[in-house]
C-alpha cells in the first residue's frame, strides 16, 4: 500500500499539534486526524509552568504565547475560612531559569497559535471531521482506518502518535491497559467575567476549603476568569447552572454582577498507560496519562512528552538514530508522570479541596507559611516541575531529569 505520510497523528489538541509542528520543522511529512470540525472552545487547560517555556521557545511559540496570554508572577493560596493569603513568588527561581513565571493562556488560544505556525509548513495536513476507527501495524508501517462524513478512509504511515485524549482509540487499538483510578468527585470548570482584581486577588489563586475549595485564575486579558470547583460525581447534572451560581454567591468577594461565558463538567482521573510505545505506535498527552488538573500538570506533562518525542521520532524517521530511543521515551515519560506529576497533583488536590482534618490542616499551613518566607525552600518547591522534564534522546547533552 502506498504511504500517505511518514507520521499520522490522531488528535489535534495542543499535544498533537506541538508534535506535528516539531516534526514538520524537521522536514517530516505529517497528517493529523481530528474528530472535531475545528478548535474546541471549552474551558480546559490554561496555565503553563515555566518548565515548558524553553521547549516552546525552541518551536518559535513562546513570544506568541506571551503576546496573547500574560505572565503570572505568583501563586496565591487563599484560606476561605480566615481570609489568610499565602503567596508563592515564582521569582524565587529567577537564578535558575530565564523563565521565572507561569503563562496564563486558554488551551483554545494555544491551539490557535500552534495552528497558525503549522500553516507555514506544506508538509503538514490537518484533516478535521475525521474520526479514527482502528489501526493495524506490521513490520513496514501502520494502516489507520477512519471515517469522515460517513465515508470510510484509509491512511498508511511509518509511525502513528496517539494524542486523542483520555478515551484514546489509539491506546485501545494497541491493547494498552490504562492503570490507576477515577476520583469520586468531578470538576465544574466555568469561564466568567468578574473583577477579582478589584478586591486584591492575584492572577492565580487556590481557594482552600473542604466545602468551598476552588481554583480561580484569570484566563484572558479581556477579563475572563476561570472558576473551578468540585462536586460529588454521583449526583445528577440537572440544575448545574443553579449550583454554579450558588457557589459564586459564597466565594465571590463582592456583589458586582458577573457573566457566565462557558462551563463544562468532567470526571477526574489519576491514570497512566502501562507503556507509551507498542511497535510503530506511540502515545503522548492525555492518551498516555491523566491527572486531576489542580496544579496544572495535565497539559504541561503532555507538552513535555512532545518536546522529547518529536525530536526523537524525527531522528528515527530520517535514519539518524535507532528506534530503540522510543522505548526510552516510553520509560522516561511514564516515570516522570507516575513518580512526579501525579503524586504532586494528588497532594495539591488534597490540600485545596479536602483539608477537613484540622490537625493536618494546621500542619499544612505552618509548612506553607515557612515555604513562602524562605527563598531556598520556595525554590525547592517550585522546582518540582523541573523534575517532570526528561533528557533529550537525541542531543548529547539534554535537560536533566
Amino acid at each position: 500500500m502506498k504511504k500517505d505520510s511518514s507520521v499520522v497523528i490522531v488528535g489535534a489538541g495542543p499535544v498533537g499539534m506541538i508534535n506535528a509542528l516539531g516534526l514538520a520543522r524537521a522536514g517530516v511529512d505529517v497528517i493529523v486526524l481530528e474528530a472535531h470540525p475545528g478548535i474546541v472552545p471549552e474551558p480546559r487547560a490554561m496555565t503553563y509552568h515555566w518548565t515548558v517555556h524553553e521547549g516552546m521557545q525552541s518551536l518559535g511559540l513562546l513570544q506568541d504565547m506571551l503576546t496573547e496570554g500574560f505572565k503570572v508572577p505568583e501563586m496565591c493560596y487563599r484560606i476561605f475560612a480566615t481570609g489568610e493569603v499565602i503567596r508563592f513568588n515564582i521569582g524565587a527561581i529567577a537564578g535558575y531559569t530565564p523563565y521565572p513565571y507561569v503563562i496564563s493562556l486558554g488551551q483554545d488560544q494555544l491551539e490557535g497559535i500552534v495552528l497558525k505556525h503549522l500553516a507555514d509548513y506544506p508538509n503538514v495536513q490537518i484533516h478535521w471531521n475525521t474520526t479514527m476507527s482502528d489501526l493495524v501495524q506490521d513490520e513496514h508501517g501502520v494502516t489507520v482506518t477512519a471515517e469522515r462524513d460517513g465515508r470510510p478512509l484509509t491512511y498508511r504511515a511509518d509511525w502513528v502518535i496517539g494524542t486523542d485524549g483520555g478515551r484514546s482509540r489509539v491506546r485501545k487499538a494497541i491493547g494498552v491497559e490504562f492503570l490507576g483510578m477515577t476520583w469520586p468527585q468531578r470538576f465544574v470548570a466555568t469561564n466568567v467575567v468578574y473583577d477579582f482584581e478589584k478586591y486584591g486577588w492575584g492572577l492565580a489563586n487556590y481557594l482552600v476549603d473542604p466545602e468551598y475549595g476552588a481554583v480561580i485564575a484569570k484566563v484572558t486579558r479581556s477579563g475572563i476568569w476561570r472558576v473551578t470547583f468540585s462536586e460529588d460525581a454521583s449526583g445528577t447534572l440537572e440544575g448545574i447552572e443553579d449550583r454554579i451560581r450558588a457557589f459564586y454567591a459564597k466565594v465571590f468577594p463582592g456583589p458586582e454582577p458577573y457573566e457566565i461565558k462557558l462551563y463544562s463538567v468532567y470526571n477526574m482521573h489519576q491514570r497512566w498507560a502501562e507503556k507509551f510505545r507498542v511497535g510503530r505506535v506511540l502515545l503522548a498527552g492525555d492518551a498516555a496519562h491523566l491527572t486531576n488538573p489542580t496544579n496544572g500538570f495535565g497539559l504541561v506533562s503532555g507538552m513535555l512528552d512532545s518536546q522529547v518525542l518529536y525530536e526523537a521520532l524525527a531522528a528515527v524517521v530520517k535514519g539518524e538514530i535507532d528506534d530503540g530511543v522510543l522505548d526510552q521515551y516510553s520509560r522516561d515519560r511514564r516515570r516522570a508522570f507516575e513518580e512526579i506529576a501525579s503524586p504532586s497533583s494528588v497532594e495539591t488536590k488534597r490540600f485545596v479541596f479536602h483539608s477537613d482534618d484540622p490537625e493536618r490542616f494546621q500542619a499544612d499551613l505552618v509548612r506553607m507559611r515557612r515555604i513562602a518566607s524562605d527563598p531556598e525552600l520556595l525554590r525547592q518547591q517550585l522546582m518540582i516541575g523541573h523534575r517532570m522534564q526528561t533528557p533529550s534522546l537525541v542531543r548529547p547533552t539534554g535537560m536533566a531529569a
